[in-house]
């Protein structure tokens, strides 16, 4: 990988639509060239997914909190992670070292909806402990790492 496709990267990341054309004229290669690069960008996998990024807001999910959780034994955790993979409004789940397991991240509805969200999961069975804080504004949120210059 080098500059140029660094910066093909960086444009796919603020516009996934964006075409081969456009990328040529924007980094003055050739159509062919930015074609070929994508698809060996593709194939290496440093590409895992073209997606789209919902809002939340619009879509009436306004409150996003971060659970901590511990689970009082490794045997629960197939059952807690197929649970856990079901729930679309748990949008993240990272296996922690330290104090706690596992760290959730839920957008959901309401406080309303956060309570229900809440009893369902401390009820899953093997959970031992929670913790749970509310995000009020989001100051960065980038959806994937950004790629940095490659310096000669």
């Amino acid at each position: 990988m080098d500059n140029i496709d660094i910066k093909i990267l960086k444009l796919l990341q603020q516009n996934s639509r964006v075409t081969a054309s456009e990328i040529s004229s924007r980094i003055n290669l050739s159509v062919p060239a930015v074609s070929e690069r994508l698809k060996k960008l593709d194939a290496t996998g440093i590409i895992e997914k073209y997606t789209i990024i919902l809002s939340a807001k619009k879509l009436n999910k306004r409150l996003m909190i971060m659970m901590f959780l511990s689970l009082e034994s490794p045997k629960f955790k197939d059952a807690f992670i197929s649970i856990i993979q079901l729930d679309d409004e748990i949008v993240e789940c990272h296996y922690l070292a330290g104090d706690y397991d596992y760290i959730l991240k839920i957008i959901t509805e309401s406080t309303e909806s956060l309570e229900k969200k809440l009893l369902k999961i401390k009820n899953i069975p093997g959970v031992r402990k929670t913790k749970t804080i509310v995000s009020l504004s989001t100051i960065k949120n980038n959806y994937s790492i950004i790629p940095t210059e490659i310096k000669n």
